[in-house]
């Protein structure tokens, strides 16, 4: 980020949507419990999703080799989160610093899944839209497919901030 000199206060510019997306995802794959998760965030065309290889680690029931089904819900909950983060910046309402403080305190506030197919496959994808950004907090739908393009889950989220 770079300072805006010619600014009175020396507010911090904002950079592109773009840069922001990047930035939102490497962020969230470095953090300790998404690692935890073997899980990396992407951000491409204006979108943010997440992928997921599978993993001895990740399998909920050993007798079918199925994705757990809370690293289903963590999956869709952050991704959610994501989308809601850079749709914050999306709407360019408020300084950058207040769009920022908003992210910081971005919190969920309810989660409902519903587990559609069992998780099996070699790679998942998770992806996210906003149906609803209001003042203090957003909506979002969320969607878990595997390697074959089967739809595992799907959620819808809402998020305070």
């Amino acid at each position: 980020m770079q300072l805006n000199e010619d600014s009175e206060h020396h507010a911090i510019s904002k950079p592109s949507i773009d840069v922001l997306g990047q930035q939102l995802a490497n962020i969230m794959s470095q953090s300790p419990f998404v690692a935890h998760t073997f899980t990396t965030y992407h951000y491409e065309d204006g979108r943010v999703y997440g992928k997921v290889k599978s993993n001895p680690a990740l399998i909920g029931n050993p007798n079918f080799e199925i994705l757990h089904g809370g690293m289903t819900a963590t999956l869709l909950d952050t991704i959610g989160g994501l989308e809601g983060m850079l749709e914050i910046y999306r709407r360019d309402q408020g300084t950058f610093e207040e769009q920022t403080k908003k992210i910081k305190r971005m919190a969920t506030v309810d989660l409902r899944v519903d587990y559609l197919a069992p998780g099996r496959g070699h790679e998942f994808m998770v992806t996210a839209e906003v149906i609803r950004m209001g003042r203090k907090g957003c909506t979002t739908r969320m969607m878990l497919v595997n390697d074959e393009g089967k739809l595992i889950a799907h959620g819808i989220a809402s998020y305070a901030f």
